[in-house]
């Protein structure tokens, strides 16, 4: 694949222009990447293969060499790596509060905040998780407390 950028200074926005020989997986996947959307993302259980709405994701956390994506439903391996992961989903929605652990924010039912340098999060069906000491002045914020 051949990249080639041109600075056009007159021009209002950003354009991006794919030239191809034919329309490809490869074609579309770089589209959809260049375009905001956000590819399927796979949840694997056994020999079952699931897209998982990003909505209904309570926590990415990582276990046993592997990345997991926990469900009300079940609990599902996914290939993308955390920091990948990060990159990805959107930014208002999910937050890293731990090294091992990503969480929707939009799935958080409670906090207990009086626990000494740290922040237990209770998620939708009642699982908790806690805040790491380095990331609880980024959830506050985030959260707008």
């Amino acid at each position: 694949m051949e990249v080639e950028i041109r600075l056009e200074p007159e021009l209002p926005d950003i354009k991006v222009v794919i030239r191809a020989p034919a329309r490809t997986e490869e074609v579309e996947a770089l589209a959809a990447r260049l375009s905001g959307i956000p590819e399927p993302l796979w949840g694997f259980r056994g020999e079952e293969a699931v897209p998982l709405q990003t909505d209904g994701v309570l926590r990415f956390y990582g276990e046993d060499k592997a990345v997991r994506a926990q469900t009300a439903q079940a609990i599902y391996t996914v290939r993308p790596r955390l920091y990948e992961l990060e990159q990805l989903l959107p930014p208002g929605q999910f937050v890293r509060i731990s090294h091992s652990e990503i969480v929707n924010l939009q799935q958080v039912t409670g906090l207990d905040l009086s626990l000494t340098g740290t922040i237990r999060m209770t998620l939708s069906g009642g699982t908790a998780c806690y805040v790491s000491r380095r990331y609880v002045k980024k959830i506050k914020e985030a959260l707008g407390l």
